[in-house]
């Protein structure tokens, strides 16, 4: 246990009489890249909105570094997420809003987000327009912001395209957690799978 970055404990997470979440335990070790599957509707982007501390649970516990999470009052900040679709300014470069972001942290350079896209397989140089990117293009720059948080744990809740190689090693050399939250069927990944049955909400 003392290796597991992400516990949750007996976690429910009910929205009036509907149940979303239902007694999930479950621990995550770091350093490696999991994967949580499951049915639409079994919860999984319910799950990490509360690991990220965007919603409460309405029973038991989630520890993110040994911390406990509590929605309005601990949210991690050693955390890379995507929740659902990434936003971005459609009018500006991959860049500039990258560039954006990275003003309100203060502590990124030119050089770090340029690295980050390429990573990924964009060109920081483009100054082609967010608004005018494919799907799998957006969620692509959503990963390089999430790599440019620096954060210990990242988490790529339901992506529809598969996260680059590149992306995926420089998770793993650089001791952190890689998150994934998928559809099956799954086609591949290098990961340890903890697997969330639809039937967990009945």
């Amino acid at each position: 246990m003392s290796d597991c970055i992400i516990v949750v404990d007996h976690a429910e997470k009910r929205f009036g009489e509907q149940v979303a979440l239902r007694d999930v335990s479950v621990s995550f070790e770091a350093g490696k890249i999991h994967g949580i599957i499951g049915r639409n509707g079994s919860g999984k982007t319910v799950l990490f909105k509360c690991i990220v501390g965007l919603m409460p649970l309405t029973s038991g516990s989630i520890q993110v570094n040994g911390r406990h999470i509590e929605t309005g009052k601990t949210v991690p900040d050693d955390i890379g997420a995507i929740i659902e679709t990434p936003g971005f300014l459609p009018n500006y470069s991959g860049f500039r809003n990258l560039k954006f972001l990275a003003t309100l942290r203060g502590r990124i350079k030119d050089a770090e987000i340029r690295k980050a896209m390429q990573q990924v397989g964009l060109d920081p140089e483009s100054r082609k327009h967010v608004g005018k990117y494919s799907l799998g293009m957006r969620q692509r720059l959503g990963i390089a912001q999430a790599i440019n948080a620096k954060g210990e744990i990242m988490l790529f809740p339901v992506m529809q395209t598969s996260i680059p190689p590149k992306t995926r090693n420089l998770r793993m050399e650089s001791g952190q957690l890689a998150f994934n939250c998928c559809e099956p069927p799954i086609r591949s990944m290098a990961a340890a799978f903890t697997i969330l049955p639809q039937s967990s909400q009945r």
